[in-house]
């Protein structure tokens, strides 16, 4: 790392010659008018929040006296940077400074909090480098913005502290001194002391693993210190006490706690997490951990993320932007259904959570567990690789808890009803749902939310599209006019250009629709829906009919009595590398909410391999033919891949500048379909073999470096490794 500071004479940015390596280190020189630096340290490198790519890295900066015992590593500051007040992160304090010329002074302590603990911005320097991105970036991701507030609260509660007893931020990182919440004696918690969890052993004993062969071995490991790395295939099956795998991960997670350290939970959506937080609560007891998400608010997660950072709680839950969560001593992470698209995170440098996880459990002694009721192709690759290993059950078990699937297109039931290859829910469907409403609810699940998303002409069937931008009409009700998609217009005179019609017809039937069907269908029976407008967390035991969209799927009480997956079409139809592992795993997920043997109806083609893996309840070897296939035609996670967007003359003028490793391959650039004004985005394409991965992130780092320092005016986005490839 170079180490630089801002010229304290005209505040201007260092030519390179004064930021390059030194052979040995010299005294600071301090700034006229700046007070005595501090005695002992006198130089504090910071991160400075700073967009431009060309200045990722640390600067030294002089720390005057008077600020000596509030500048402590991990605390944000206030420095002069390039003429402006910026705010930043002290990550260190050292003796002397590489650089030759004068160091600025730090101008303040915002706070003296050290948020920012060695481990993360090391994870976060490392995030930066993986994605081609910055560690201001990362650190935005990272760390919560600061609420003064919740600060002087929790400072206040934590004063007077008893004597002997351990500080509670910034002293010392050892297993002892990462609990200093008070137990119920007064004293101060730690591996040696008794929390309500370790006298928890009848909820959610080892038995939640017995039925995987490897699952009390990797208890064992993380009980003894160790840290096993493993992929887990989850059983299907919903009880009375809800899906399995959330007690399976607080018995997870208890044993990573008996053993001293902590553990890191990282899910989905907030329905998983208040699954996993109620099962927790179960195991562990309470206030023995805390859930982050967004919805929180910033007061109340800024005030739960101190707890953590101060070492006072060591079990977390939350969403994606709980990876980066400092827990003390990190024992385990672990992040469950890794397939979905909101471990993506949709700002720069676009890291994946679980890439964040395993780079945690590369840089220190953690384990790591990928689970999910499907598979990954990269959760495959970690297998194949041997760095982790699987954990699943036997057939026979699997036989035992999984639903009955039966394809809608199947030879056998075409032959007995003709109409239900063009029928959208064919009478295997109607009968399997009459069947499940006598014993409880059923679960259909729909692809599109809304109403009537799309439509066309009644006669010609040519797709109706707005007569102002040419975006797709849709219906919001059965006694609303048409509107757009695109710009909101409604088209209420619209008129087909191809043969001059003005009736509509529903080109695709989305979930309000299909509830409304429904509903005149099972006149006695209640019909409820979870998806956009409104997410259900759980249903009842009795008998109802519930539609969701896939991801929405509320948890039932005690399990579904039938399901029926509709318009299996519309998700094996899209345009995308990863289709079918997207299709099963949504297929699965809502699946696994079945009890054992229900019968589950999906509507789509038994020939297509999804289908089959789905009827035999076998991900694994799905995905081994993903990898396997994906290999074959060089791509991820066989290979390393980036993006690069932007205008055409920006594209190609950074591909021409990149240094790009000998192995790399340029593919593109190809235009995309949407427009920003009227300029035509491009995008192209660089893979390399996965041992290239680090050198192809450097190379686009710098060229994106070099656009930076000369001011370019347009802008590339740069994307490693992106779901959306095609």
């Amino acid at each position: 790392m170079t180490h630089a500071s801002p010229s304290s004479d005209d505040d201007a940015l260092l030519p390179l010659d004064a930021v390059r390596e030194r052979p040995a280190p010299v005294p600071a020189k301090v700034v006229r008018g700046v007070p005595e630096p501090a005695a002992a340290l006198p130089v504090a490198r910071v991160v400075v929040d700073t967009p431009l790519p060309h200045l990722d890295r640390l600067f030294d900066y002089v720390v005057p006296a008077p600020l000596d015992a509030e500048a402590v590593p991990g605390s944000r500051v206030r420095v002069r940077f390039a003429g402006k007040l910026v705010d930043g992160f002290l990550l260190e304090r050292v003796h002397s400074s590489e650089h030759q010329g004068k160091l600025a002074r730090l101008e303040r302590v915002i706070s003296p909090e050290p948020v920012l603990t060695p481990e993360i911005a090391a994870l976060a320097r490392a995030v930066a480098d993986r994605y081609a991105g910055t560690m201001a970036d990362v650190l935005r991701l990272a760390v919560p913005p600061r609420h003064a507030r919740v600060e002087a609260e929790a400072r206040a509660a934590t004063r007077p502290r008893p004597e002997g007893e351990a500080a509670v931020a910034g002293e010392g990182t050892g297993a002892s001194e990462t609990s200093a919440s008070p137990s119920p004696e007064g004293g101060a918690g730690g591996p040696d002391a008794s929390p309500s969890w370790r006298d928890r052993d009848g909820a959610g004993e080892p038995g939640a693993w017995a039925d995987y062969p490897d699952g009390e071995r990797f208890l064992a490991a993380l009980a003894g210190g160790g840290a096993p790395r493993a992929v887990w295939t989850a059983l299907p099956g919903a009880g009375d006490g809800g899906p399995g795998w959330a007690g399976a991960v607080a018995v997870a997670v208890r044993e990573t706690l008996r053993s001293g350290r902590g553990a890191l939970v990282v899910l989905p959506d907030g329905k998983d997490v208040a699954l996993a937080d109620a099962a927790l609560s179960a195991v562990l007891g309470p206030g023995e951990h805390v859930a982050l998400t967004a919805d929180l608010g910033p007061a109340e997660r800024y005030r739960r993320w101190l707890r953590v950072v101060r070492g006072q709680v060591r079990a977390v839950v939350g969403t994606r932007g709980a990876a980066f969560a400092p827990v003390r001593d990190l024992g385990l992470a672990m992040v469950w259904d890794d397939g979905d698209d909101l471990h993506a995170e949709r700002l720069a440098p676009y890291p994946h959570t679980r890439e964040i996880l395993a780079l945690r459990a590369h840089q220190g002694r953690t384990g790591l567990l990928i689970g999910g009721y499907a598979r990954t192709a990269e959760a495959t690759q970690l297998v194949a690789g041997g760095w982790a290993g699987p954990i699943v059950a036997a057939r026979e078990t699997v036989r035992g808890r999984a639903p009955r699937v039966r394809p809608a297109g199947e030879d056998s039931e075409l032959a007995r009803d003709e109409a239900a290859r063009a029928a959208r829910l064919p009478s295997l469907a109607w009968r399997a749902l009459r069947a499940g409403l006598t014993t409880g609810p059923v679960l259909v699940q729909v692809p599109r939310r809304g109403y009537l998303p799309a439509l066309a002409c009644q006669n010609c069937r040519a797709p109706a599209r707005c007569g102002h931008c040419s975006g797709p009409l849709a219906l919001r009700g059965g006694h609303a006019a048409p509107y757009c998609r695109w710009c909101g217009r409604i088209a209420g005179e619209w008129r087909c250009p191809a043969c001059g019609g003005v009736r509509v017809r529903a080109q695709v039937v989305g979930a309000r629709r299909t509830a409304e069907e429904l509903g005149r269908a099972f006149p006695s029976v209640p019909v409820r829906t979870s998806g956009k407008d409104g997410v259900l967390a759980t249903v009842g035991a009795a008998p109802a009919l519930v539609v969701a969209t896939p991801g929405a799927e509320p948890v039932a009480e005690g399990g579904y009595a039938a399901a029926v997956l509709l318009d299996g079409w519309a998700l094996l139809g899209r345009p995308d590398l990863r289709v079918a592992e997207e299709t099963l795993r949504r297929w699965m997920n809502a699946a696994a909410l079945l009890r054992p043997r229900a019968e589950l109806v999906v509507l789509a083609d038994s020939s297509v391999l999804a289908v089959q893996a789905l009827v035999r309840w076998d991900p694994v070897t799905h995905a081994e033919r993903e990898l396997a296939g994906r290999t074959e035609l060089g791509f991820p996670p066989a290979v390393r891949l980036a993006t690069l967007t932007g205008s055409p003359s920006a594209v190609r003028e950074m591909l021409g500048e990149a240094v790009l490793p000998g192995e790399a391959q340029v593919l593109g650039p190809v235009p995309l379909d949407t427009l920003r004004g009227d300029q035509v985005r491009e995008r192209a394409m660089v893979r390399v073999p996965r041992g290239a991965g680090p050198a192809l992130s450097a190379a686009l780092k710098g060229a994106v470096g070099v656009r930076s320092a000369r001011k370019a005016p347009e802008v590339v986005r740069v994307c490693i490794d992106p779901l959306d490839m095609i």
